[in-house]
């Protein structure tokens, strides 16, 4: 361990609400603003300084080439507006800035955002990629750093997207001109459950620190509507009608069209100090009918996955996307009330997927994961299933044989011949943070310097493939021992992935997980309790 930290963060509040007991530490801690604590230089474990030197490398590039876009290009040193010219990779890398240390950098973006303006006349924003990343951005930076025209603009953006809500159940529309209040829906879909299930903590944050009860409001109106439908869904349909605020398939995943929603109901129930139950209480019954229901082993090497069912009918495919929930399910064991036996599920659940997804990455020739799979089907006669919850209650009935559950015998990786159990379905890398995001969980929970060193591997793979003259681009091909360089640097690399890697890293717990809460886009918001005004004004339970 380094030395002990020196308060880098914004002073705590002389008047911080009664103490929690936080589950994590069983100690006592304040829920109102808490101090981020950084390290003193030397505190800094080796591994984190060559993360924040990726960081700097890619926001470096990002700067000289393409100040004042949305992201840069990192082959060609290009730059693409990509989210309205609103300088997206900005606005998501501020609070990595911040947590690194880079105040130079940090502060010499504060005039950009104060002369920021989101009113673009001839643009669309989309509700849910604007709410995670340049809201949640504003309002993590704000809530580091107290500069006080970072809230203000948080304010701008979250009243200018309010008339997403003016529908005839209140579920978002997808996308919104800011200046004209214009709205319209996806060229697909009425709506993805995840993308109007993934605003709550941006928004009831925001009307915690401004007092609109309208904020608190609309996105708690889409809670009513969730809890009123949990009394016949335990795993929400992926796509919903926004008139009707019902669903309009039979789908169900935790994957790219469902997997926030999740996230947010527990994050929800953590961030407002485990004041509002109901929300605990849905996190858990999906939870629980996720792993019974979407959990499988693959038939050779038993590795534990996740998948889609649709109308009852198993895809077998495995995202990378879904990669977030070991993470999700760790956070939950530690944070939150359970009964043990549920407890104990979700810990073997954690662990067994977030192998698997460590596996999808070590089994490929340059060490980076595909982007989806296609898992194989169990090929027997004997009625044998891949569900998982069945292959765990035979083993507790057989005397818990070996003392390691099905799904966590972790096989080594497979990286030449040999049965690997799945298919490639898309082979791109897209420099996506879910993996290391539950790696960095995994290890902050359970302390197993394994998912550490397991960290380590991808980064290096990454400074190895991606790393260009301008930054880190996504990559085709990572089933080949070099992968094709896309032209492309997804604003979350810095936001999410390149954090998570560094907060893995980083000798201290900087961002304890009883005191911060991350939104789906890596940007910490800190646990806060209503005042007893707040309770009343928006009907939550004393």
């Amino acid at each position: 361990m380094g030395p002990p930290f020196h308060g880098l963060g914004p002073p705590p509040s002389p008047h911080h609400p009664a103490p929690l007991k936080s589950p994590l530490h069983g100690t006592e801690v304040g829920v109102e603003d808490p101090p981020l604590r950084l390290p003193q230089s030397p505190s800094s474990s080796a591994r984190a300084d060559a993360v924040r030197d990726a960081f700097l490398h890619a926001y470096k590039g990002y700067t000289q080439y393409a100040w004042g876009y949305d992201e840069l290009r990192p082959k060609s040193g290009g730059r693409a507006n990509t989210f309205n010219g609103w300088s997206i990779t900005l606005l998501d890398a501020l609070d990595t800035l911040w947590i690194m240390d880079l105040r130079d950098q940090f502060y010499g973006a504060i005039p950009t955002v104060a002369n920021k303006s989101f009113l673009t006349e001839d643009k669309f924003a989309p509700f849910f990629e604007t709410v995670i990343r340049a809201l949640g951005g504003l309002l993590s930076a704000y809530a580091l750093s107290k500069e006080p025209i970072l809230l203000t603009r948080a304010d701008d953006l979250g009243k200018a997207l309010l008339p997403v809500f003016n529908t005839t159940s209140g579920l978002p529309m997808y996308a919104v001109n800011m200046a004209t209040g214009a709205t319209r829906k996806s060229w697909s879909v009425d709506a993805f459950w995840a993308e109007i299930t993934s605003c709550q903590l941006e928004y009831k944050y925001l009307a915690h620190l401004t007092g609109r009860k309208d904020y608190f409001d609309r996105v708690d109106h889409i809670m009513d509507i969730m809890h009123n439908m949990s009394a016949t869904i335990d795993i929400y349909p992926t796509q919903w009608s926004i008139e009707e605020g019902k669903p309009t398939n039979k789908k169900i995943s935790v994957g790219a069209a469902a997997d926030s929603g999740y996230e947010y109901l527990l994050k929800q129930y953590l961030l407002t100090a485990r004041a509002e139950p109901r929300v605990g209480e849905m996190y858990l019954k999906s939870a629980r009918a996720i792993i019974e229901n979407l959990f499988f082993l693959s038939p050779n090497r038993k590795l534990l996955y996740v998948t889609d069912m649709n109308r009852r009918t198993v895809t077998r495919t495995f995202e990378h996307l879904s990669c977030f929930l070991p993470g999700l399910f760790t956070l939950g064991t530690k944070m939150i009330d359970m009964p043990p036996s549920d407890r104990e599920l979700h810990e073997w659940a954690a662990r067994g997927l977030a192998y698997t997804c460590y596996v999808s990455y070590a089994d490929q020739p340059c060490g980076l994961g595909p982007d989806e799979m296609v898992m194989d089907p169990w090929l027997t006669n004997d009625g044998s299933s891949g569900r998982w919850i069945d292959h765990v209650n035979t083993w507790k009935e057989e005397g818990k044989p070996g003392g390691v559950p099905p799904g966590l015998h972790e096989p080594p990786p497979v990286k030449g011949g040999g049965t690997r159990d799945y298919r490639i379905k898309k082979n791109d890398y897209l420099l996506r943070p879910e993996v290391v995001e539950s790696l960095y969980l995994m290890w902050r929970t359970t302390g197993d310097e394994r998912w550490r060193e397991r960290g380590w591997e991808i980064f290096q793979a990454i400074e190895k493939h991606t790393w260009t003259a301008y930054g880190f681009a996504s990559l085709r091909g990572v089933d080949r021992e070099t992968p094709a360089k896309l032209d492309e640097m997804p604003s979350y690399f810095l936001a999410e992935t390149l954090k998570y890697l560094y907060l893995l890293f980083v000798e201290e717990d900087i961002v304890p997980l009883d005191r911060w809460v991350f939104n789906t886009e890596a940007h910490p918001l800190p646990v806060f309790e209503w005042s007893q005004w707040e309770k009343v004004q928006y009907k939550i339970p004393f």
